[in-house]
């Protein structure tokens, strides 16, 4: 059966939903990339270009895997990565920063060839990757509500527009709270259009340098948060949302991109979570085979910042922040619910879910990794320590579905 056209599966649900993905992508941890850079020693022109690269990087990546797989596959930099080089990268050298990301991009490369991280993977059952999902998203609902307190109007004009479009237009709803969104904002003059100014960034390129205690004080710590805090829990956002992508291509391509645009800043490509489930929900698209248009269109959205990287920061700093948190949070309502509820599914894997699920909303950080690693680490050793059988306090769904079949006998006879 031959492929359906790209032109064909394009809805502007998915426009929307690529456009909020780059939109929190962004806003969300720019700064901490300007951090990382400046504990290199880049100055503001390295900086933008850095930003550029990432931006090239990821819309490369994103629109290519997403295409050829026609699966929402979603890049992003890793932004656990980001705060460890803000913090590990003064007194290093600019040159030798360079040499940390050429390290780490190869030892991912060799993840990806070896099919190691993939093997490891496939070994997490889908009830804790959902809750871990569920526990990476909680604090973008919570945000959404939360904002209300800040700005009532703008927040509840856009939860009243969301209440609306999921009756009357359910593949338009986010489109409807950005527009409503933006119109709020606007007039209440909180759009600060003065401060954005578009400039073309020139990628810089710069020599690596190596010295062992670089590249084992940050490359392998730079190497193991991004696979265990993004890669992880990107590989179980496909998963969590019943995606079966090949595992060991995407890590390949994600570090053979990294490789390629390391000596020009761009530290590090990874698989997303948070944004990429914007690009797997329903209000993507009603049909889960049609949703990879999403992730697609964020790749071309992250070429555009990327040929922009100098002036994006302060282009989506021009936003109220309510206003992107909102939109964020309501994109990833349905993901968050439809996420709890494969978690918590079977009575068999509940209480590794839970646990799954608290750890990794709770924010916790151990040995420099966050928490969505840490949560699938616990689930897992619960799961492993669970005495076989039916949960305590459960029923098995066996017998419970058979108890209900004598029932309908029963009402038969």
């Amino acid at each position: 059966m031959p492929r359906r056209s790209v032109m064909h599966d394009l809805s502007p649900s998915a426009l929307v939903a690529g456009f909020v993905a780059v939109l929190v992508g962004y806003t969300s941890s720019a700064v901490i990339i300007f951090q990382a850079a400046e504990a290199a020693g880049a100055g503001p022109l390295q900086i933008g270009a850095w930003l550029s690269m990432l931006g090239l990087g990821m819309g490369v990546t994103s629109l290519g895997l997403s295409l050829h797989y026609r699966e929402p596959v979603l890049t992003a930099w890793s932004t656990p990565g980001a705060a460890l080089l803000a913090t590990s990268l003064p007194g290093v050298g600019l040159n030798e920063a360079i040499g940390v990301f050429l390290f780490s991009a190869l030892l991912v490369l060799l993840c990806g060839v070896t099919g190691l991280f993939a093997r490891l993977m496939e070994r997490i059952p889908q009830a804790v990757a959902a809750a871990m999902l569920a526990g990476v998203l909680l604090q973008f609902g919570i945000d959404a509500f939360a904002a209300l307190e800040a700005d009532f109007t703008l927040v509840a004009a856009m939860c009243t527009s969301y209440l609306i479009g999921k009756r009357w237009l359910p593949r338009y709803t986010i489109l409807l709270v950005l527009a409503v969104g933006l119109a709020v904002a606007w007039l209440q003059g909180g759009i600060e259009a003065e401060r954005t100014a578009l400039v073309f960034t020139a990628p810089s390129l710069i020599v690596p340098s190596f010295s062992w205690s670089s590249l084992i004080g940050v490359g392998i710590p730079l190497f193991v948060v991004s696979m265990a805090s993004q890669n992880a829990p990107g590989v179980a956002t496909l998963r969590a949302a019943g995606y079966r992508t090949p595992i060991s291509p995407l890590i390949a391509w994600t570090g053979l991109a990294t490789l390629v645009l390391a000596p020009f800043g761009g530290f590090s490509v990874c698989l997303a979570a948070i944004t990429a489930a914007i690009c797997m929900g329903p209000e993507a698209h009603p049909d889960p085979q049609r949703r990879y248009v999403a992730a697609a269109a964020a790749g071309g959205f992250y070429l555009l910042a990327g040929a922009f990287g100098g002036s994006i920061g302060t282009l989506f700093n021009a936003l109220p922040n309510a206003l992107i948190v909102t939109v964020a949070g309501l994109a990833l309502l349905s993901t968050i619910a439809t996420s709890l509820h494969n978690a918590l599914a079977d009575p068999r894997q509940r209480e590794a879910a839970a646990v799954t699920f608290l750890i990794t909303a709770s924010g916790l950080k151990l040995l420099g990794i966050g928490a969505a690693f840490w949560g699938l680490i616990g689930g897992l050793i619960t799961l492993g320590l669970r005495p076989p059988g039916p949960a305590p306090g459960g029923v098995s769904q066996r017998s419970s579905a058979a108890r209900s079949e004598r029932r309908d006998e029963a009402t038969a006879d």
